[in-house]
């Protein structure tokens, strides 16, 4: 960990389900996204991947704006140009590598995830370094799914990761105890 502390800024972009909180470096690389708007725990992670961090609110490098705002807007395509900057395990980094080749509309199960990364056996390994990606929705981990193809558990929440996947378009096997349960809560922000 740096012995200087990363200079970061924060920002919030709002989204179709509500605003997310953002951290880029001075080189224009994002470090982080947090969907619930919780800045309290938005620095947490980054103290927990960085050590020391300085960050303040301002503008975003124009560039990581502008890419979320196509994406939000019907590039799905648009977060693949967004530079992106982590820490983690070797393990980590390459789950992580391997989610960002997984093209928009498209989704992978736990098991071909492993397999791709050469670690076939290592599924469960494989969604707890998925869990632990600090870039979400850039880095795509909404993109993974069960092996019968149904949605399974995502940081964001279950109705975040089926809007993303509804709007870039992929497949999944709708469970319907799940569907139940966002009908049940009316969350009709989550329901575009």
């Amino acid at each position: 960990m740096p012995a200087t502390p990363l200079d970061l800024t924060l920002d919030r972009i709002q989204t179709p389900f509500g605003p997310i909180l953002i951290a880029a470096d001075a080189q224009g690389r994002l470090r982080a996204v947090d969907f619930w708007d919780d800045e309290a725990g938005l620095r947490r992670l980054l103290a927990k991947q960085y050590g020391k961090v300085a960050a303040a609110f301002g503008q975003a490098p124009a560039p990581i704006r502008r890419a979320f705002e196509d994406y939000f807007a019907g590039d799905i395509r648009a977060l693949e140009r967004v530079p992106v900057e982590t820490v983690g395990t070797a393990f980590q980094r390459k789950v992580w590598a391997a989610l960002q080749r997984i093209p928009a509309g498209e989704t992978r199960s736990y098991g071909q995830l492993a397999a791709e990364i050469g670690e076939p056996k290592a599924m469960r390994a494989v969604g707890l370094a998925n869990g632990q990606n600090p870039i979400a929705i850039v880095v795509p981990c909404h993109r993974v799914i069960g092996a019968d193809g149904s949605l399974t558990g995502f940081g964001g929440g279950l109705p975040r990761k089926r809007w993303l996947l509804n709007h870039e378009g992929a497949a999944f096997k709708e469970n319907p105890k799940d569907a139940a349960k966002a009908l049940a809560k009316r969350q009709p922000e989550l329901a575009l």
